[in-house]
């Protein structure tokens, strides 16, 4: 009698067995996420250098050295691929704006923003610049899913920022542009990092200037936000 194969993720055949034991499953799910989050540090490499269209599934698949069927078995095509990126990406670029709360201090919670996205800009600038170059671009891909979720945390937060000043702990300004203006500030030390270390001579990496710009950027937004007793 015959036994049923069944093909694995590349293509080759393998026996059909009993049940697999609880250890094979979560070692099979292991080898699955480091896979994927390879493949996507691969795209994210692509994406943010040569853009979406730039970008070709044959470069991604060299790049995270598998083979292009085995990259189109986690995602089917190069927009999945690159929505999936912006997806995972946009939960980490936004979770310091989250902390934000109505309860909490405003210049506290205004100096761990600016920690936070400063960390960001230093340990992942490609994640910084990927966004830019979708939003220059119109956001052809991502644009409806991207700003959906992020309208809805803008809004979120503008009420929190209302709130502040409704108490007297900031003076009054418009929600949106302060965000803009956190957003740009913090960076423009990843989208413009070459011209940063170009007029300075260092990066985030040096820890004594990731110091001098947190301080220096907190100095900034507090001496204007903060009301003067």
């Amino acid at each position: 009698m015959v036994q049923a194969r069944e093909d694995d993720d590349e293509g080759t055949p393998r026996r059909k067995r009993g049940a697999p034991s609880h250890a094979s499953v979560q070692r099979r799910q292991r080898q699955i996420d480091l896979k994927r989050k390879t493949i996507l540090a691969a795209a994210l490499d692509a994406f943010s250098t040569l853009g979406f269209h730039g970008a070709s599934v044959d470069q991604i698949a060299e790049r995270a050295d598998v083979s292009k069927g085995n990259l189109l078995y986690y995602f089917r095509n190069k927009e999945e691929l690159y929505a999936a990126l912006l997806r995972d990406l946009l939960q980490i670029w936004l979770a310091p704006l989250r902390a934000f709360d109505a309860s909490r201090d405003p210049a506290v919670a205004l100096g761990e923003y600016i920690h936070q996205k400063l960390l960001a800009s230093r340990d992942n600038p490609a994640a910084s610049r990927l966004f830019c170059l979708e939003m220059l671009q119109g956001a052809p891909v991502f644009g409806d899913e991207l700003l959906t979720n992020l309208r809805r945390l803008v809004d979120e937060k503008r009420t929190v920022i209302e709130h502040w000043i409704a108490q007297g702990k900031l003076v009054p300004v418009t929600p949106h542009h302060l965000i803009f203006f956190l957003w740009a500030s913090t960076q423009h030390y990843a989208d413009f990092s070459f011209q940063v270390q170009g007029l300075t001579g260092k990066t985030l990496q040096d820890a004594a200037f990731f110091a001098e710009a947190e301080q220096s950027l907190c100095a900034i937004v507090l001496a204007g936000l903060l009301p003067r007793r």
